[in-house]
Formats: C-alpha cells, sequence, structure tokens
C-alpha cells in the first residue's frame, strides 16, 4: 500500500516538472523582441537670429596683423595696391588753315590735271574740226562734268577759238582757265557758317551715305574750327552704326572737343537735341552734329533726318546742313545727292577722295545739280587733309602749269 502511495506521488511531481517546462517554453516564444538600443542623435548647429531674436554682438578683443607674433622674422608690412591713373590724351594742335592750302593745292595738282592736259592737247591742234571737238566733249564727260555744263564749255571754247585765231600755248592756258572758272563759279559764297549773329552757338548738321567719310569729315572739320581758335562740341548722331560715336569721340579728345553720344541704338535726335543743348550751356562756338548714314529699323532713313532737324530747330536753326559725297562714285554720287536735297535744305557740299581716282568734273556736276556750292574738299586720310574748297586754285590744278 505504501509502496503504491509512493509511486503515485512520484508520477504527480513528473507530471509537474514536464508541465512547467512546457508553459516556459511557450513563453519564451511569444515574448517580443526587445526595443532597439535609440541612436546617438548630434543636434545641428544653430542657426543665426536675425530681426527681434538675434542677439546683441558681443565686442570681443581682436589683435591687428601687426600684434600677431609671426614665426621667422618681424611682421609683414601690408602694402595697398596703387590706384591706376587714367592719364587725359594729348591735345594736339591742328596745322592752320593757311599751311594746309598750299600742301593740298599741290597734291591736288598732281592728281587732277590729266583733264587739262588733254583739253590742252586738242586744242592746239592746228585744225579743230567737228571730230576734234567731239573728242574735246568725251574728254569732259569722262571727267564727270556732266552733259549741261559740257556742252556749255564746248561752246564758249569754240567762240572763243574762232575769235582768237592764232592760239599759242599760254593763250590756250588762260582761255581754258576763264571757262572752266565760269563753270566752277568764283562769285559763291563758299564760307561755312559758324558765326550767327547775335547768339552761340552755330549749328552745323552733317548728312551722308555711310562710307562717304562722313564722320571722319566732322572729326576733321572740328580740327579746322579749333585751328581758328574756335571750341567745338561734337553730338555723336550716328548711334545705328558700330564704333561710330567711338570713333567721332577720339577725334574730339584729339583737339580738346568735347563729345555727347548715347545709348547705341538709341534716338539720333535727342542725342543731337543733347548736343545743342550741352553746347549752349558751356558756351561754345560751334556744335558739329554727326547723322546716320544708315538705319537697321523700319523707320527710313530720310524721316530720321528730318526728325532730327525739326528737334535741332527748337533750340535754334541750322546754319549748315552739309553733304559729304566721296568724289570717287562720280555721277552715282549725284543720286544721293538728289535723295538728300529733298529731306534736307542742303546748304553745302563736301568733296572727299578727291585726290585718288575722282575725276575733278563732279565739283561742276554736284553744285549744278543742287545749286548749292562746294565748300569743303579732302584730299587724303591724313588729320589735316580737310581745307576750303578755293575755285581757282582747283582750276589752276586742272589745267597744270
Amino acid at each position: 500500500m505504501e509502496t503504491i502511495i509512493l509511486a503515485v506521488v512520484i508520477a504527480v511531481v513528473v507530471l509537474g516538472a514536464l508541465g512547467g517546462l512546457i508553459v516556459g517554453g511557450r513563453r519564451r516564444k511569444s515574448l517580443p523582441p526587445p526595443p532597439p538600443k535609440a541612436p546617438d542623435i548630434t543636434a545641428p548647429p544653430a542657426e543665426p537670429h536675425v530681426g527681434e531674436e538675434a542677439e546683441t554682438p558681443r565686442d570681443e578683443p581682436r589683435r591687428t596683423i601687426e600684434e600677431v607674433d609671426l614665426p621667422g622674422g618681424p611682421p609683414v608690412a601690408v602694402e595697398e595696391p596703387p590706384v591706376p591713373t587714367v592719364e587725359a590724351p594729348e591735345i594736339e594742335i591742328p596745322e592752320p588753315t593757311a599751311g594746309r592750302l598750299v600742301r593740298l593745292r599741290t597734291r591736288l595738282s598732281r592728281s587732277q590735271n590729266a583733264l587739262g592736259k588733254g583739253l590742252l592737247t586738242l586744242l592746239s591742234r592746228e585744225h579743230l574740226d567737228d571730230d576734234t571737238w567731239e573728242e574735246i566733249e568725251d574728254t569732259l564727260l569722262t571727267a564727270d562734268v556732266g552733259v549741261q555744263p559740257t556742252q556749255e564749255l564746248v561752246e564758249g571754247l569754240r567762240e572763243r577759238v574762232k575769235v582768237l585765231g592764232t592760239r599759242t600755248p599760254e593763250e590756250l592756258r588762260a582761255l581754258l582757265r576763264e571757262e572752266l572758272l565760269k563753270l566752277v563759279g568764283t562769285d559763291v559764297d563758299r564760307t561755312v557758317k559758324t558765326e550767327p549773329a547775335g547768339r552761340k552757338p552755330g549749328i552745323v548738321m552733317v548728312v551722308g551715305v555711310n562710307g562717304t567719310g562722313k564722320t571722319t569729315t566732322t572729326g576733321k572739320l572740328a580740327r579746322v574750327l579749333v585751328a581758328d581758335g574756335r571750341t567745338v562740341v561734337l553730338g555723336a548722331a550716328d548711334t545705328f552704326r558700330a564704333a561710330a560715336a567711338d570713333q567721332l569721340q577720339t577725334w574730339g579728345e584729339r583737339v580738346g572737343a568735347y563729345t555727347v553720344r548715347g545709348p547705341e541704338a538709341g534716338d539720333p535726335a535727342s542725342v543731337a537735341f543733347d548736343a545743342v543743348k550741352e553746347g549752349k550751356e558751356m558756351g561754345v562756338d560751334v556744335v558739329l552734329i554727326d547723322t546716320a548714314g544708315r538705319l537697321h529699323t523700319k523707320t527710313g532713313l530720310m524721316d530720321e533726318l528730318g526728325k532730327v532737324k525739326r528737334v535741332v530747330e527748337k533750340h535754334a536753326p541750322l546754319d549748315e546742313v552739309l553733304l559729304v559725297l566721296d568724289a570717287t562714285t562720280g555721277q552715282n554720287g549725284l543720286v544721293q545727292a538728289r535723295v538728300f536735297a529733298e529731306v534736307v535744305d542742303i546748304t553745302g557740299i563736301v568733296l572727299t577722295k578727291l585726290d585718288g581716282t575722282a575725276k575733278g568734273g563732279i565739283v561742276v556736276a554736284v553744285q549744278r545739280e543742287l545749286g548749292v556750292p562746294v565748300k569743303l574738299i579732302g584730299l587724303g586720310e591724313g588729320a589735316d587733309d580737310l581745307a576750303p574748297f578755293e575755285p581757282e586754285a582747283f582750276v589752276d590744278a586742272l589745267i597744270g602749269d
């Protein structure tokens, strides 16, 4: 009996132990994993505060570079870089008008006396028949004299030769000189009007297509005026051609003339207006306005020139409107002259490049076409190669010595 009771107790103990093991295993399986360890997070640097949140700056002791002990020698002295100095351009003294006329007369004689020599050779023939007179006409037409002036000159020569009879070389030269002077004209006022009565400044507008030397002529004219003791302001109203204002300003700086300019592709009329205004305030003698010779806008060139003229005349009337023509273009230059004359009242002509392949007869032709005189001629690329036109000197250069 005791043995049975002992066996039952042992069985109960064994069963209880087994049950505890099973329950403990299940609990271990159902427990969740332990939470991960939180990472160490570094706080970002504090942002600077502005406005009302800004902190009051603290004065901290600072040392200059001279107070810092540098290794290896005495402190290095800090030198400030020198301020660059802009040198003013050297002002040139232009050649006086009288001196340049002598030199230009010689150059003109070398380049233009082919016409005169050809005429003298034909007139020196023993018999002047119709064929000879036709050759004389052809010589004059080739020299760009023009049809009507050529007919007048030939008729005058035929009349004088018939009356003269015997013809010596001296008589022929004198005869030809008289007839050419009649064509060129000696009783015309060729003075460039820059001294209006009772006011300053005189206002001169320079017009012409690009390529004729318009801007260069404006600069050279400034030199002529400065050489005669006048003060000048230049107006760079050719705003549509690249570097035109720079070119004109360079010419002005050489002789101490102030240049008024505007933005590239700006309004030419406003530049011209400002130039006259500046000239009045500065009290100068003359304002020279260089105008555009070509536009890249829908507005026509001639409309723009008319606008410039009207705007300038709000200050004062124009004293001169000079048309610049390239003498080497010959009769083609007359087409340009007609177009410009329809828009602005041309008062004078400037013939450039008269020392090259130009025919001297263009002087006669353009005066007849416009009814205004040639006032200035350019005979080269030099700064002082512009001079007043003298009919006597021109004709003497044509027929030679």
